[in-house]
């Protein structure tokens, strides 16, 4: 009777060893994609950073994109001091390069959380007369470092391709489609189709584009983000890494030693209480495993 209880109590510890490995095992988080850090509330791997930012990075090859219901944008640098996040549409124009027009569109949650700051600048271009922009919501449109919609036109090769002529007596003169340089809000609310504007372009306004030239701005998406506070200072001082239960959706820290606590009990710091009771709990982990392989 002894023994069988003894057997079945072992059956259990194992049974019970195998989940732990499992949890364990399961939380292993990158800390970079290629030349960019990854830190918290962002991650690239399953249950790695914060649940409210799952997905919204990826990362292929040694390139990280930030993912949307309208595409993946090349991120370019991600600022944790300031919160903002730097992407790049590949397939969006600029002063070189005429793309095929798309609408930029972020998910219910991503317009919460991230969303494009207000020094990110959106140039619709060859807009035409019959664009709300040019007729009741004009004032949505506002002129950028004292440049205006003309420059882009005039300097910028890809652009130049929406100038026309039109007869003006003996003469011809340029005519120069509608434009308008406005904020993410703008094309939020209203589509592409609906502004009824071909093509869009999105800069940076970083200080920089005062008396700078079209071809010498910087073109992109600056996206600001707020992250939820739930003790992930303390995980990283500690030496671990943020992630989350995939299905609670808590709060979980990965440790050295791949056992996942509120924290790693001051790893960085020569290891306490908490750091030896997570190796004495690793050690009757293993001992069980060992006695798991004789049964």
């Amino acid at each position: 009777m002894t023994s069988r209880l003894l057997f079945f109590f072992f059956l259990f510890l194992c049974t019970v060893t195998t989940l732990v490995s499992t949890v364990s095992g399961a939380l292993s988080c990158r800390k970079s994609c290629g030349d960019i850090p990854i830190n918290y509330p962002f991650g690239i791997d399953k249950s790695c950073g914060s649940p409210q930012f799952s997905g919204m990075l990826n990362c292929s090859s040694t390139d990280l994109y930030f993912v949307t219901p309208s595409g993946s944008y090349k991120v370019r640098s991600i600022d944790y001091d300031k919160n903002t996040l730097v992407v790049f549409d590949p397939l969006m124009s600029t002063c070189s390069t005429l793309q095929p027009n798309h609408d930029f569109k972020l998910s219910d949650i991503q317009n919460t959380l991230i969303r494009p700051s207000y020094d990110s600048v959106f140039a619709l271009l060859n807009c035409s007369n019959d664009s709300p922009l040019h007729n009741r919501y004009q004032n949505l449109c506002f002129s950028t470092a004292g440049h205006s919609c003309d420059e882009l036109y005039s300097s910028c090769t890809s652009f130049s391709v929406f100038n026309t002529t039109s007869p003006n007596g003996n003469n011809t003169e340029r005519a120069t489609p509608n434009c308008c340089f406005t904020n993410y809000d703008t094309v939020r609310a209203m589509s592409m189709s609906v502004l009824d504007c071909s093509h869009y372009t999105t800069v940076i306004n970083d200080g920089k584009m005062k008396g700078a030239v079209p071809i010498d701005w910087s073109y992109g998406i600056e996206l600001s983000y707020s992250a939820p506070e739930i003790g992930c200072n303390a995980c990283d001082k500690s030496g671990g890494t943020c992630g989350f239960d995939l299905e609670t959706e808590i709060f979980l820290c990965q440790c050295p030693n791949n056992i996942t606590t509120r924290d790693c009990g001051g790893v960085s710091d020569g290891g306490s209480n908490s750091t030896k009771a997570n190796y004495a709990t690793l050690f009757l982990v293993m001992l069980v495993s060992f006695i798991c392989a004789i049964l």
